[in-house]
């Protein structure tokens, strides 16, 4: 049976000027320029001032017949209606919107094309290594196909065989598996020593075994790494003692010859370009006590709406009749303006959020901005910014997560400022940062014969009137990327 009911239902939609502002606000200031550069080869209609000739003339007298003004039909002008021009034309006041921020000796500088060090990649320099042996023409293919194989640790992570059917497949080069093998050890023998191992222990015994063998303590090492590497990786030192017949004080220089190696050589002789180059959004600088808040000038762009476009909306209102091309022309043209003239709100939207979000942040951690105290944080969480603002906390949040700001003290991501409340003992409510600098102190000061427990930092804590349970400590210590009690043991 069939039934039929109304219902009401409450939906909120984003506009598209909506969503271009939310992307905007998310990308960092490093990745801005190339978000801008998007935009300009996508939409004719944008323009960078940046780019442009600022010195053009303006045309005091400009040609125009009086009489052109009345020149359209009532029907064309109605039609027109839709069609503002002084929406799209934009006065060429560069300091208005362009430089208003740039109060930062600093950014000049940024703007300059900075030099990249010539440096062989990790890849160059095991293929170098390769053409200097004489090897057979199958030999150089198997050497360049393992090259090829490896991850950006330096490590050889596929099976043999797979290696042998990639030749066969892709190279035709009919190769046995224990060809590969041989390969192999030949690739294992260049520089950075331990590429192209298959785990870490291999990668550890190829470099231990490029020492002085002979050595009593090189020798105990091949050792630890060959049988006992399990008991080592979780600092059992007391059962390797007693396994190896060695005392306290040979073990510890059978584990310090061992931590000498480098268990990704991959990453010995590369620049990693894979982790962003951190350009802070804001910068605070302290004047007599009194903190001034700058807005990086990378995030005020000089973009205004192209005249050329702006002068074939004033042609159309000059023309006596219109076509159906000219139509779509005028209809294109005006997609182009409309999209144009969103994205430069946008951005000027962008700013202003910025720094609306930051300036909150900053007058809430005013004590800290001042003296870049950990313990003078104050507890602060994203509705705090949010009603001091007058925005959604899901803004907040995209400006935090995402934005830098430089002070005196270093460079923080704004997130960093943000934690959670503890009540001490006295009533006070104190900043998590706070318990977790104290935690760091002690965990630095400890003795690492013999390292403090969770419990043992619940106790301390407690003593300092931080009642907090071990399972808190234990998070803590975790957020801190601090290991466990017996991990953190030394000899």
């Amino acid at each position: 049976m069939l039934k039929q009911n109304l219902q009401q239902k409450l939906l909120q939609k984003l506009s598209p000027q909506q969503i271009q502002f939310i992307k905007l606000l998310q990308v960092p200031t490093v990745s801005l320029d190339t978000r801008i550069k998007e935009e300009l080869e996508e939409n004719p209609a944008l323009e960078d001032l940046s780019l442009t000739n600022l010195n053009e003339p303006e045309e005091q007298y400009p040609d125009r017949d009086p009489d052109e003004d009345n020149f359209n039909s009532d029907e064309e002008k109605g039609e027109m209606d839709e069609f503002n021009i002084d929406d799209y034309l934009q006065e060429d006041n560069v300091n208005d919107y362009g430089s208003r921020y740039d109060q930062n000796g600093d950014d000049e500088d940024e703007r300059k094309e900075i030099p990249i060090a010539v440096q062989s990649s990790f890849f160059e320099s095991l293929q170098l290594q390769l053409d200097l042996l004489p090897l057979s023409d199958k030999d150089f293919m198997i050497g360049k196909q393992i090259i090829g194989s490896l991850d950006d640790d330096g490590y050889l992570r596929r099976p043999i065989m797979s290696l042998t059917d990639d030749l066969a497949f892709s190279q035709n080069v009919l190769a046995e598996d224990d060809e590969v093998e041989d390969m192999l050890k030949v690739i294992q023998g260049f520089d950075p020593a331990g590429v192209g191992a298959r785990s870490l222990q291999e990668c550890l015994l190829i470099q231990l075994r490029k020492k002085d063998v002979n050595d009593p303590i090189i020798k105990k090492a091949i050792q630890v790494v060959e049988h006992y590497l399990d008991e080592f990786t979780r600092k059992h030192y007391d059962k390797l003692e007693k396994s190896l017949n060695m005392n306290s004080i040979e073990l510890r220089g059978v584990v310090n010859e061992i931590l000498k190696l480098n268990p990704k050589p991959g990453d010995s002789n590369e620049i990693n370009t894979k982790q962003m180059q951190v350009i802070p959004d804001f910068h605070i600088t302290n004047n007599d006590g009194t903190l001034i808040l700058t807005l990086n000038s990378k995030n005020a762009p000089e973009l205004r709406v192209s005249r050329s476009y702006q002068e074939m909306f004033q042609h159309y209102d000059k023309a006596s009749q219109k076509d159906k091309k000219l139509k779509e022309a005028v209809q294109f043209v005006k997609q182009k303006l409309d999209s144009a003239k969103w994205f430069i709100d946008a951005i000027k939207q962008r700013q202003q959020t910025l720094l609306k979000t930051m300036n909150a942040i900053m007058q809430y951690q005013y004590e800290f901005f001042l003296t870049g105290d950990d313990k003078n944080l104050k507890p602060m969480i994203l509705k705090d910014i949010a009603d001091r603002i007058g925005m959604d906390i899901s803004t907040v949040s995209r400006v935090a997560n995402s934005k830098y700001v430089q002070t005196e003290f270093g460079t923080f991501l704004l997130k960093s400022f943000f934690s959670e409340a503890i009540q001490t003992e006295s009533g006070e409510e104190v900043s998590n940062k706070e318990v977790k600098k104290i935690l760091e102190e002690h965990i630095g000061q400890e003795d690492k014969r013999h390292p403090l427990a969770d419990e043992k930092l619940t106790e301390i804590l407690k003593d300092a009137g931080y009642n907090i349970a071990r399972r808190t400590v234990a998070k803590y210590r975790e957020q801190m990327n601090i290991p466990v009690a017996r991990l953190r043991k030394e000899l």
